[in-house]
Protein backbone atom coordinates (compact mmCIF):
# COMPACT_ATOMS: atom_id res chain seq x y z
CA UNK A 1 0.00 0.00 0.00
CA UNK A 2 1.35 3.40 -1.00
CA UNK A 3 -0.27 6.99 0.53
CA UNK A 4 -2.12 7.20 -2.63
CA UNK A 5 -4.08 3.73 -2.01
CA UNK A 6 -5.75 5.30 1.27
CA UNK A 7 -9.66 5.70 0.02
CA UNK A 8 -12.13 7.25 1.82
CA UNK A 9 -13.45 3.96 2.22
CA UNK A 10 -10.56 3.14 4.42
CA UNK A 11 -10.97 6.29 6.45
CA UNK A 12 -14.46 6.01 6.74
CA UNK A 13 -13.91 2.28 8.43
CA UNK A 14 -11.30 3.67 10.70
CA UNK A 15 -13.91 5.89 11.84
CA UNK A 16 -16.38 4.43 12.69
CA UNK A 17 -14.29 2.13 14.76
CA UNK A 18 -12.71 5.51 16.56
CA UNK A 19 -16.83 6.48 17.26
CA UNK A 20 -17.20 2.82 18.63
CA UNK A 21 -14.57 3.53 21.29
CA UNK A 22 -15.50 7.16 22.08
CA UNK A 23 -19.39 6.21 22.61
CA UNK A 24 -18.60 3.85 24.95
CA UNK A 25 -16.55 6.50 27.24
CA UNK A 26 -18.29 7.59 30.18
CA UNK A 27 -17.23 11.18 31.19
CA UNK A 28 -14.92 10.32 33.90
CA UNK A 29 -13.10 8.04 31.73
CA UNK A 30 -12.76 11.36 29.29
CA UNK A 31 -10.25 12.77 31.68
CA UNK A 32 -8.26 10.04 32.19
CA UNK A 33 -4.38 10.30 30.51
CA UNK A 34 -3.66 9.23 27.11
CA UNK A 35 -0.64 7.73 25.77
CA UNK A 36 0.13 11.35 24.43
CA UNK A 37 2.29 13.02 26.86
CA UNK A 38 0.31 15.91 28.66
CA UNK A 39 -3.26 14.98 27.52
CA UNK A 40 -6.29 13.36 28.25
CA UNK A 41 -8.22 11.33 26.26
CA UNK A 42 -10.14 14.18 26.18
CA UNK A 43 -7.60 16.30 24.48
CA UNK A 44 -7.30 13.43 22.04
CA UNK A 45 -10.82 13.82 21.08
CA UNK A 46 -11.15 17.10 20.96
CA UNK A 47 -7.86 17.50 18.23
CA UNK A 48 -9.62 14.52 16.12
CA UNK A 49 -12.45 16.38 15.89
CA UNK A 50 -10.43 20.02 15.08
CA UNK A 51 -8.23 18.32 12.91
CA UNK A 52 -11.13 17.06 10.56
CA UNK A 53 -12.02 20.75 10.66
CA UNK A 54 -8.47 21.95 9.14
CA UNK A 55 -8.62 18.88 6.73
CA UNK A 56 -11.91 20.31 5.40
CA UNK A 57 -10.25 23.73 4.75
CA UNK A 58 -7.67 22.08 3.29
CA UNK A 59 -9.77 20.38 0.66
CA UNK A 60 -12.08 23.26 0.32
CA UNK A 61 -9.18 25.13 -0.86
CA UNK A 62 -8.43 22.90 -3.95
CA UNK A 63 -12.44 22.16 -4.50
CA UNK A 64 -13.85 26.06 -4.23
CA UNK A 65 -10.26 28.02 -5.47
CA UNK A 66 -10.40 30.35 -2.45
CA UNK A 67 -7.17 30.64 -0.61
CA UNK A 68 -7.07 29.67 2.72
CA UNK A 69 -4.56 27.60 5.45
CA UNK A 70 -5.06 24.07 7.44
CA UNK A 71 -4.98 26.26 10.64
CA UNK A 72 -5.04 29.47 11.34
CA UNK A 73 -1.80 29.47 13.35
CA UNK A 74 -0.35 27.20 15.84
CA UNK A 75 -2.09 29.23 18.77
CA UNK A 76 -5.53 28.62 17.87
CA UNK A 77 -5.28 25.52 17.10
CA UNK A 78 -3.58 24.72 20.60
CA UNK A 79 -6.30 26.53 22.42
CA UNK A 80 -9.02 24.96 20.38
CA UNK A 81 -7.88 21.78 21.36
CA UNK A 82 -7.33 22.76 25.26
CA UNK A 83 -11.10 24.24 25.05
CA UNK A 84 -13.13 21.37 24.03
CA UNK A 85 -11.07 18.82 25.99
CA UNK A 86 -13.12 19.08 29.37
CA UNK A 87 -16.30 18.17 27.35
CA UNK A 88 -18.82 15.16 28.56
CA UNK A 89 -18.37 12.09 26.32
CA UNK A 90 -21.46 12.66 24.33
CA UNK A 91 -20.28 15.73 23.42
CA UNK A 92 -16.85 14.68 22.29
CA UNK A 93 -18.45 11.51 20.00
CA UNK A 94 -20.96 14.04 18.59
CA UNK A 95 -18.18 16.29 17.90
CA UNK A 96 -16.04 13.69 16.22
CA UNK A 97 -19.19 12.09 14.28
CA UNK A 98 -20.32 15.76 12.57
CA UNK A 99 -16.76 16.60 11.79
CA UNK A 100 -15.76 13.52 10.41
CA UNK A 101 -19.16 13.72 8.17
CA UNK A 102 -17.98 17.02 6.92
CA UNK A 103 -14.78 15.77 5.65
CA UNK A 104 -15.97 12.47 4.18
CA UNK A 105 -17.98 15.16 2.01
CA UNK A 106 -15.17 16.80 0.89
CA UNK A 107 -12.65 13.45 -0.24
CA UNK A 108 -15.33 11.97 -1.95
CA UNK A 109 -15.50 15.12 -3.83
CA UNK A 110 -11.48 15.59 -4.58
CA UNK A 111 -10.42 14.28 -8.42
CA UNK A 112 -7.13 13.33 -9.32
CA UNK A 113 -6.75 17.22 -10.67
CA UNK A 114 -6.68 18.44 -7.30
CA UNK A 115 -4.24 16.29 -5.82
CA UNK A 116 -1.19 18.27 -6.43
CA UNK A 117 -2.71 21.80 -4.65
CA UNK A 118 -0.87 22.58 -1.85
CA UNK A 119 -2.28 24.06 1.15
CA UNK A 120 -0.18 25.62 3.20
CA UNK A 121 -0.22 24.56 7.23
CA UNK A 122 0.04 27.70 8.78
CA UNK A 123 0.71 31.17 6.84
CA UNK A 124 3.91 30.57 5.56
CA UNK A 125 4.07 27.66 6.90
CA UNK A 126 4.79 23.79 5.22
CA UNK A 127 2.94 23.05 2.23
CA UNK A 128 0.44 20.03 2.10
CA UNK A 129 -0.87 17.97 -1.02
CA UNK A 130 -4.11 17.67 -1.41
CA UNK A 131 -3.65 14.12 -2.40
CA UNK A 132 -2.16 13.07 1.48
CA UNK A 133 -5.05 14.39 2.73
CA UNK A 134 -6.77 10.65 3.13
CA UNK A 135 -3.66 9.19 4.31
CA UNK A 136 -3.36 12.01 6.73
CA UNK A 137 -6.44 11.55 8.34
CA UNK A 138 -6.19 7.63 8.50
CA UNK A 139 -3.12 8.13 10.34
CA UNK A 140 -4.59 10.35 12.82
CA UNK A 141 -7.34 8.38 13.62
CA UNK A 142 -5.26 5.33 13.74
CA UNK A 143 -2.06 6.65 15.63
CA UNK A 144 -4.50 9.07 18.34
CA UNK A 145 -7.21 5.57 18.50
CA UNK A 146 -4.25 3.75 19.71
CA UNK A 147 -3.32 6.74 22.45
CA UNK A 148 -7.01 6.28 23.46
CA UNK A 149 -5.46 3.09 25.28
CA UNK A 150 -8.87 1.85 25.76
CA UNK A 151 -8.24 -1.90 23.80
CA UNK A 152 -7.55 -0.52 20.18
CA UNK A 153 -3.55 -0.91 19.31
CA UNK A 154 -1.70 -0.61 15.94
CA UNK A 155 -2.36 -4.52 15.74
CA UNK A 156 -6.16 -3.92 15.65
CA UNK A 157 -5.44 -1.98 12.05
CA UNK A 158 -5.25 -3.44 8.90
CA UNK A 159 -1.54 -5.13 7.95
CA UNK A 160 -1.27 -3.13 5.39
CA UNK A 161 -2.18 0.27 7.06
CA UNK A 162 0.55 -0.45 10.10
CA UNK A 163 3.29 -1.45 7.74
CA UNK A 164 2.95 2.02 5.59
CA UNK A 165 2.87 3.98 8.91
CA UNK A 166 5.73 2.02 9.96
CA UNK A 167 7.49 2.79 6.50
CA UNK A 168 6.45 6.27 6.54
CA UNK A 169 7.82 6.52 10.30
CA UNK A 170 11.18 5.32 9.68
CA UNK A 171 11.36 7.98 6.42
CA UNK A 172 10.63 10.62 8.97
CA UNK A 173 12.91 9.44 11.08
CA UNK A 174 15.56 9.04 8.20
CA UNK A 175 15.01 12.97 7.97
CA UNK A 176 15.11 14.46 11.05
CA UNK A 177 17.77 16.58 11.81
CA UNK A 178 19.81 13.89 14.38
CA UNK A 179 18.56 10.58 13.02
CA UNK A 180 19.05 7.66 15.22
CA UNK A 181 21.13 4.43 13.87
CA UNK A 182 18.56 1.36 13.55
CA UNK A 183 18.10 -1.44 11.51
CA UNK A 184 14.73 -2.48 11.75
CA UNK A 185 13.36 -6.35 11.14
CA UNK A 186 9.86 -6.74 11.77
CA UNK A 187 8.23 -10.34 12.41
CA UNK A 188 6.27 -9.50 8.97
CA UNK A 189 9.46 -10.08 6.90
CA UNK A 190 10.28 -6.34 6.42
CA UNK A 191 13.70 -4.41 7.01
CA UNK A 192 14.43 -0.72 7.02
CA UNK A 193 17.75 1.02 7.24
CA UNK A 194 18.33 4.15 9.16
CA UNK A 195 21.55 5.82 9.12
CA UNK A 196 24.58 2.82 9.30
CA UNK A 197 22.03 0.51 11.07
CA UNK A 198 24.34 0.22 14.12
CA UNK A 199 20.90 -1.07 16.38
CA UNK A 200 18.88 -3.84 15.28
CA UNK A 201 15.68 -3.30 16.28
CA UNK A 202 13.16 -6.32 16.25
CA UNK A 203 9.51 -6.81 16.65
CA UNK A 204 6.09 -7.26 15.04
CA UNK A 205 5.05 -4.34 12.89
CA UNK A 206 3.02 -3.27 15.24
CA UNK A 207 5.41 -3.55 18.20
CA UNK A 208 8.16 -1.38 16.21
CA UNK A 209 5.47 1.17 15.00
CA UNK A 210 4.13 2.43 18.84
CA UNK A 211 7.82 2.30 19.75
CA UNK A 212 8.74 4.71 17.03
CA UNK A 213 5.81 6.55 17.60
CA UNK A 214 5.23 6.56 21.57
CA UNK A 215 8.77 5.36 22.83
CA UNK A 216 7.11 2.15 24.21
CA UNK A 217 9.36 -0.80 24.14
CA UNK A 218 6.98 -3.80 24.85
CA UNK A 219 6.98 -6.59 22.39
CA UNK A 220 10.29 -5.01 20.73
CA UNK A 221 14.09 -6.15 21.63
CA UNK A 222 17.16 -3.68 20.41
CA UNK A 223 20.39 -5.52 20.19
CA UNK A 224 22.19 -3.09 22.66
CA UNK A 225 21.40 0.41 24.20
CA UNK A 226 17.59 1.48 23.13
CA UNK A 227 18.60 4.74 20.53
CA UNK A 228 16.83 7.65 21.63
CA UNK A 229 14.36 8.57 19.17
CA UNK A 230 12.46 12.11 18.66
CA UNK A 231 8.60 10.88 19.79
CA UNK A 232 5.53 11.65 18.47
CA UNK A 233 5.30 9.76 15.04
Amino acid sequence: MRHADVTPDLVAAETERLLSTAASFRNDAVLAPSLCEGWSRGHVLAHLARNADALVRVCDVALTGAADTMYDDVESRDADIERGARRSAHEHATDIRDSAARLADRLEALRPEHAEVRVERTPGGFPIAVGKVPFMRLRELVFHHVDLDAGYSFASAPADVVALFLRDAVNRLAHHDAPPSLHVVTAEGEEHVVGDGASRVTGSAADVLLWLARGRTDGIHVDGPVPTLPFGG
